[in-house]
């Protein structure tokens, strides 16, 4: 199991993309959280398989249709899995 906290730029406010990644996120299996900045970035942590967590960055480097992603940036967390589900938060959970 891998964990990493992804912080998106670019148009990725007001554009469903944490709703989109929740999904996309569930879908491969992974859990964790996704809230808004205040620097009108999207921060993410994820947890999972290595490959699944591999193709969750590829998607955040497209994100939904009317998102415009300038850069993803990957830091990988040590620890145990926190999360049962991935779910969105309005403020960071740690």
């Amino acid at each position: 199991m891998t964990r990493a906290r992804f912080v998106v730029r670019g148009v990725v406010q007001g554009v469903n993309f944490r709703a989109a990644a929740a999904r996309e996120a569930t879908a491969l299996g992974l859990t964790g959280r996704v809230w808004n900045t205040n620097d009108d970035g999207v921060e993410l942590i994820a947890e999972g398989p290595a490959a699944s967590l591999a193709n969750f960055e590829r998607w955040l480097a497209r994100g939904p249709r009317m998102a415009r992603v300038e850069r993803v940036e990957r830091t990988e967390l040590s620890g145990d899995r926190r999360y049962d589900d991935f779910m969105i938060s309005y403020a960071s959970p740690e």
